[in-house]
């Protein structure tokens, strides 16, 4: 099955596709063109079953659930996988439809990027991805854009450095990664508990100070006993979790101390040079070894710079995230300047999704997918803007 007409059939021209796909070309990014119909196993562990309702999904004569391919990042991923450069250093490119469903608008629509798997310099390929997807922006015409970007890792750095309860790790990295507001759970964290008791007083005495993995031990237990493996919808991992997370609250709340520099920690933002050094400030008053996660920051910045990106015209924020369990590193979204809500490219790095896909052994990745309604949009908007 070829996908070499949807540009032109989707956007009347292809003069953005030739240009857009040369340039990941001369990247040295394989065209990659996974196949249509895909397994929907792995959208589902992935992204949580509530992505079901948006994904088209039939079933073959063995049963296996099948869908439209939702998104390219994951197909790409398991093709690579599956070749024989599995493990190697490798980049992919892309161009070609998606279906998921969307209200009031299509269902289908072109999705393009690129993949770049195994690097293990990190700095150089965060910088290349964003570098590229400035380059992807000049296919539409677009060359005055917004560059946002953050970096997950230096959050679950400063979360590990403050030596929380594992609760609360997991509790606030899922707020920060799902655009949950954070100052809000974060001020509830920091109440103390009410005094009464409840009906499940006894399980939480039993799980005072336990780990993650007896938590799920107790419960499965308990649902075993019950003989259920879910309650009011919710899995048997959920309600560990939510048993675990009111057993550590009834011990006491967040330390005000760690409050105060989780608060300082995301109000940082401005260009990456000034983050960096505002971040080597916090980590020295507050006696935290956030060290390595700068340093890998401050190297990325200098590929940027020999890239040729404009580091004053770069924002950075601690607080900038996607909203997505996906992302590990970097994070970065272009925006067509004005804009607010809608990205233009968006990507960053995702290093535990090869592991997520069956790989033995971790294996770096790192990509971004172009919006290509966006683009086209906001470039037929500038052009008629000009005429």
């Amino acid at each position: 099955m070829t996908e070499a007409v949807a540009p032109r059939s989707a956007a009347g021209s292809a003069s953005w596709a030739d240009a857009l796909l040369a340039s990941f070309a001369q990247a040295g990014y394989l065209r990659s063109e996974p196949a249509i119909l895909q397994p929907a196993e792995p959208f589902l562990d992935l992204s949580g079953e509530d992505i079901r309702k948006s994904l088209y999904l039939t079933t073959d004569p063995s049963g296996e659930e099948l869908c439209l391919r939702p998104d390219l990042t994951i197909p790409v991923a398991r093709d690579y996988l599956a070749s024989s450069r599995a493990g190697q250093p490798a980049g992919f490119s892309y161009l070609g439809p998606v279906f998921r469903y969307r209200d009031g608008q299509p269902s289908q629509f072109l999705q393009a990027g690129i993949e770049s798997f195994g690097r293990q310099d990190r700095a150089a390929a965060d910088a290349e991805m964003l570098a590229l997807a400035l380059e992807a922006t000049t296919a539409f015409g677009l060359t005055d854009v917004e560059i946002r970007t953050g970096d997950v890792a230096l959050f679950n750095a400063l979360i590990d450095a403050l030596e929380l309860y594992p609760v609360w790790r997991r509790r606030l990295i899922k707020d920060f990664n799902r655009k949950v507001s954070l100052t809000d759970d974060i001020e509830q964290l920091t109440l103390s508990t009410a005094p009464g008791r409840n009906e499940y007083e006894g399980v939480l005495a039993a799980l005072a100070g336990s780990d993650r993995k007896a938590a799920l031990a107790l419960v499965t237990d308990l649902m075993s006993i019950a003989g259920t493996t879910n309650v009011g919808g919710r899995t048997v991992a959920e309600i560990a979790d939510r048993f675990l997370e009111q057993s550590t609250l009834k011990a006491g709340a967040l330390p005000h101390d760690a409050v105060a520099t989780i608060k300082r920690f995301l109000a940082i933002s401005g260009d990456p040079d000034d983050a960096v050094a505002q971040l080597r400030a916090l980590a020295s008053d507050a006696k935290l070894n956030l060290a390595a996660a700068i340093d890998q920051l401050e190297s990325r910045v200098g590929f940027m710079a020999a890239r040729g990106i404009d580091i004053r015209k770069t924002r950075f924020s601690t607080a900038f995230g996607r909203g997505l369990d996906y992302y590990t590193g970097f994070e970065f979204e272009l925006h067509a300047r004005g804009n607010g809500s809608e990205p233009l490219v968006a990507g960053g790095r995702y290093d535990g999704l090869m592991t997520q896909l069956g790989s033995v052994s971790p294996i770096p990745a790192v990509g971004f997918s172009v919006w290509i309604e966006a683009m086209t949009r906001h470039g037929k908007a500038l052009r008629g803007g000009a005429q």
